[in-house]
């Protein structure tokens, strides 16, 4: 089995910072590329920022604010906000593509999403 938990999520004022974690666990080979989505009231959910091997990519709205990284060691993804705007506000999701071991044969790739967690940027 493999779970994906984030943390770091809350309440901030516009101009504020957070940075959230998700950390991957489990019978995991490999990952191929972890990422982050949101979802707002009433909206699809999009993506944030996503991270490979090679390269990161970001959505239009959040370059030059917000930052992803990845320590491979202990399989976690990273996202540093900053400048954070009202319409950041959104339940935030992890998602992780990868390899697992599912009683010794090679799974996946499969995509794999945490439970979400809420970032609030009001005043």
């Amino acid at each position: 089995q493999v779970q994906l938990v984030e943390s770091g999520g809350g309440l901030v004022q516009p101009g504020g910072s957070l940075r959230l974690s998700c950390a991957a666990s489990g019978s995991i080979v490999s990952i191929n590329a972890m990422g982050w989505y949101r979802q707002a009231p009433g909206k699809q959910r999009e993506l944030v920022a996503a991270i490979t091997s090679s390269s990161t990519n970001y959505a239009d709205s959040v370059k030059g604010r917000f930052t992803i990284s990845r320590d491979n060691a202990k399989n976690t993804v990273y996202l540093q906000m900053n400048t954070l705007k009202p319409e950041d506000t959104a339940v935030y999701y992890c998602n992780a593509d990868l390899y697992s071991d599912y009683s010794g044969t090679l799974a996946g790739p499969y995509d794999y999403w945490g439970q979400g967690t809420q970032v609030t940027v009001s005043s």
